[in-house]
């Protein structure tokens, strides 16, 4: 009896430290926790809250792919399967979703988060997990810093803010410039020192600067500060919500000036609540709808796509989550095997890869690089080609 209780004490503690071990979100994904017939990914985004319009189009990417994928026999023998993490634009959300893809839908690899700030907390639950994270839409510092399980497809500001800083300098005239950023906001921040350093290499000047914060709306205070100092034109790095707002404000108080920002601001719901303000507005994108330089590859994409979403066009979001979900295929299946710490290496290696948002290359340090930049403005409520600009290292 004595033999019997220490056997059930020992069992017990085993348990105990099983749940503990799981519930940090540090547990090892070793790639078994596929079922027989399907490898899982996961989705991280949001599809309710500010950010919802990046991780509703980051998603039907992920869904196409695997759609294309599973028709052509799957991967290994095995159905991809997506799993889908919503944590509501709540950045507190970001690493409680993370962590029950890992630990309870035993997901091997997750593409998101669409937006940088969220991509870094769930890359550290990722790493620590030995889980392979491929964000569609970071494009922040310090993403890939984080761990050798961690990759992006997209191009980053540190190599598009620069070049499209020289276009407005060079092509448009701004020599003198307001900078507004959203303080609450890690992407935001983190751009406005990229673009910061850009404008004291190109020799503009910043003759005003004011912050915002995610979830303001109104922004009066903010454009009756800067309106004095007649800047040429406006660099936002905040998000689309506040940007369409901010610039309705700009119009109120009778200024003709445009801005530019990152694609942050790439939504249609810049023009849905900023109205006519927007129009000329610029977003720099690695990613644009271009049917006269498309591939055969990327116009089969935006058909399909169309043809899926009542003739509407893909943006950046969507054609970036069908790549990410390929580019994770292509790496199982040349390492021959589904578990991360295996296909991870072979991701890695990626060298001119073709996809649908156009060719990537995985650095040494798995930066993605992305060729060109592509910058877009707002005509007719609508996001058109305005230049696609050589983007340099």
């Amino acid at each position: 009896m004595l033999k019997n209780s220490k056997l059930f004490l020992l069992i017990t503690a085993i348990a105990i430290l099983s749940l503990v071990v799981v519930g940090c979100g540090q547990s090892e994904n070793t790639g078994s926790s596929s079922t027989d017939e399907t490898i899982k990914i996961g989705f991280l985004g949001a599809k309710n809250g500010n950010h919802a319009s990046f991780g509703i189009e980051t998603l039907k990417g992920i869904k196409m792919a695997a759609e294309d994928i599973n028709a052509e026999g799957g991967v290994l023998g095995k159905k991809i399967e997506i799993v889908e993490g919503d944590h509501g634009s709540k950045t507190s959300e970001g690493s409680t979703v993370t962590q029950k893809l890992i630990n309870k839908d035993k997901v091997v690899a997750i593409v998101g988060d669409p937006t940088t700030g969220i991509t870094k907390v769930a890359a550290n639950i990722a790493q620590g997990s030995k889980t392979v994270l491929l964000s569609a839409g970071a494009v922040g510092t310090g993403v890939v810093e984080i761990g050798d399980y961690i990759y992006r497809d997209t191009l980053p500001d540190a190599i598009a803010a620069p070049a499209v800083m020289k276009y407005c300098k060079e092509e448009l005239g701004w020599d003198k410039v307001a900078l507004v950023y959203s303080k609450n906001n890690d992407y935001s921040v983190g751009l406005a020192d990229i673009f910061r350093n850009a404008m004291k290499e190109q020799g503009v000047e910043i003759v005003a600067e004011q912050t915002i914060q995610d979830g303001d709306q109104n922004f009066a205070a903010q454009v009756t500060a800067l309106k004095p100092h007649a800047p040429k034109g406006i660099v936002f790095t905040g998000y689309y919500t506040e940007g369409g707002l901010f610039m309705k404000e700009i119009r109120k108080q009778g200024m003709d000036i445009v801005m530019v920002g990152g694609d942050g601001l790439l939504s249609s719901k810049l023009w849905e609540l900023g109205g006519k303000a927007v129009e000329g507005s610029m977003v720099y994108a690695g990613f644009a709808v271009d049917e006269n330089s498309a591939s055969d590859k990327t116009k089969a994409f935006i058909e399909k796509y169309k043809a899926n979403n009542n003739g509407k066009l893909p943006d950046m979001f969507s054609v970036q989550g069908y790549d990410a979900v390929m580019l994770l295929a292509d790496a199982m299946k040349n390492a021959n095997s589904a578990d991360p710490t295996v296909f991870k290496d072979y991701l890695a290696k990626t060298k001119n890869w073709e996809g649908v948002s156009g060719t990537i290359t995985f650095r040494e340090d798995r930066e993605c690089i992305k060729n060109p930049v592509y910058l877009q403005e707002v005509k007719n409520q609508n996001w058109t080609v305005k230049a696609a600009i050589p983007a340099t290292e």
